[in-house]
């Protein structure tokens, strides 16, 4: 029996996934690239902004649309936690609904649709208290609370390749006017310390050479169990207990809480990469402060600490542009800081209106016309800057995990490059992927670097080494 499973959204997204493929399999189900091959649909939404949503109900539509006697569709994810009423009553075949917060009961709901008996999902309780066969199909409680299993347990993965995400936290707490994440996941909840290194461990041996923690923000870890700056303790305990962990990445850090002690911990440890996700949102102090967002000065702080601890980290940030209010002065400050600052990645998006949010409620909405040009200005500064910065790493060597190979050359990526949203690195060879290589830099384009692999195929210099050896996204192209 078969499943196809399609995921939309963010890496959070993906970690689900996973989690739902093992179940399933061991249930007796096997994966399947095409959904005419399926008896199970599934599809992991997003349900983030307008055109996330848009792009998850277009895929159930279609899927229902297309679905055959026998088989079913499940939605499951962020548009379920955010619609399941909506979702149920509009899209025409639709079987049942699986919130964000209860992905793991996945095997138990395609059972129950299956008027099937599926007893061996360990730790988890009967679908009747969360779940209720209403009319098409299961639809769940809005309210429920994020469950213990999922926060204080190691969850099972099925994962393929050499790089994969690790989920540190769900939810959060954060005041951001213009975010509807904590109306979808609820309030933060940090994942146990010992669960989290046991998925790295279970990932470092299936194969993994790079695990990228994630969260809403990472740097919240611990926050609510009323202790600060565990961040920088969790990442310890990763690298003292998975010893063949060889790059550990971190993503979504909150300006503010990138402290001294987590900037030392990333400089001293050898297996974390000298890169960090800092999502800023804005650079002028007046639309930062109806974000409720930190002010420039902590970000300018954070950065020059980063830079000085780390003379070689890259740092990737986010802007939205055409938030409610925004003048073209503002604007212009945003450009100011963008051109001050430097950033090696920088991702630009254009503000979306949600309901539910204040910023949703803000007079003063942009045009879109006006958003995409100041978009479209933002990106052709950092162009110029990535550029400048890719240029000046010619002739240097750093190690490259090869992603793929294919018609006479191999793409990877150096530690300056997360995965699917930052550039990647062209070498002229085929190389098994997976591999760790050391290779030398030869050009340099806008994103992208070309190289050649270093004939002794080794790793290049570890952290420290002297500049000229330097060691080793929503959207793809972040600059």
């Amino acid at each position: 029996m078969n499943y196809y499973l399609l995921t939309l959204g963010c890496p959070k997204n993906i970690v689900d996934s996973e989690g739902m493929a093992e179940l399933l399999e061991r249930a007796g189900y096997r994966s399947s690239a095409h959904p005419e091959d399926a008896e199970v649909l599934i599809v992991n939404t997003c349900g983030f902004i307008g055109p996330a949503r848009d792009e998850s109900v277009g895929a159930l539509r279609e899927l229902g649309a297309q679905k055959r006697p026998g088989q079913l569709l499940i939605a499951a994810g962020c548009l379920v936690q955010r619609a399941a009423t909506e979702l149920v009553d509009e899209i025409p075949g639709l079987d049942a609904v699986l919130s964000t917060r209860r992905w793991y009961e996945i095997a138990e709901v395609v059972a129950t649709l299956r008027h099937q008996t599926y007893g061996d999902i360990p730790e988890t309780g009967q679908i009747a208290p969360r779940l209720k066969l209403n009319g098409a199909g299961l639809t769940l409680n809005r309210d429920e609370a994020m469950p213990a299993k999922a926060i204080t347990h190691a969850l099972p993965r099925k994962h393929v390749g050499a790089s994969a995400y690790l989920k540190i936290a769900d939810g959060c707490s954060a005041p951001c006017a213009f975010c509807t994440i904590p109306g979808i996941k609820g309030p933060w909840r940090s994942k146990a310390p010992d669960a989290v290194v046991a998925e790295a461990r279970a990932l470092v041996a299936q194969g993994v050479k790079e695990i990228i923690l994630i969260a809403q923000d990472t740097t919240a870890y611990g926050y609510d169990w009323g202790q600060r700056d565990q961040l920088a303790c969790l990442l310890e305990k990763i690298c003292a207990e998975v010893p063949d962990l060889l790059w550990l990445r971190l993503m979504y850090a909150f300006p503010g809480r990138v402290t001294p002690h987590l900037i030392g911990t990333m400089a001293r440890l050898p297996q974390v990469v000298h890169y960090l996700d800092m999502p800023l949102q804005h650079g002028h102090p007046a639309v930062l402060a109806r974000m409720r967002r930190p002010p420039d000065a902590v970000a300018r702080r954070n950065v020059h600490d980063l830079r000085a601890a780390m003379p070689d980290i890259t740092i990737r940030t986010g802007f939205i542009v055409g938030y409610p209010g925004e003048t073209e002065t503002e604007f212009q400050g945003l450009l100011d800081f963008v051109e001050e600052l430097q950033f090696d990645k920088v991702g630009v998006f254009t503000y979306c209106q949600e309901a539910g949010t204040p910023a949703g409620e803000m007079p003063g909405q942009i045009p879109e016309e006006v958003k995409q040009e100041r978009r479209a200005r933002v990106m052709e500064l950092q162009q110029r800057i990535s550029l400048k910065k890719n240029r000046k790493l010619v002739g240097q060597k750093l190690d490259v995990l090869v992603d793929g190979a294919g018609d006479g050359i191999s793409v990877g990526r150096t530690y300056r490059d997360a995965p699917e949203v930052d550039g990647m690195v062209i070498l002229q060879r085929v190389l098994p992927v997976g591999e760790m290589i050391c290779a030398r830099i030869t050009g340099a384009m806008e994103y992208d670097l070309l190289a050649r692999p270093d004939r002794d195929r080794g790793r290049a210099l570890e952290w420290g080494a002297p500049a000229k050896h330097v060691r080793r996204g929503w959207a793809r192209r972040g600059g």
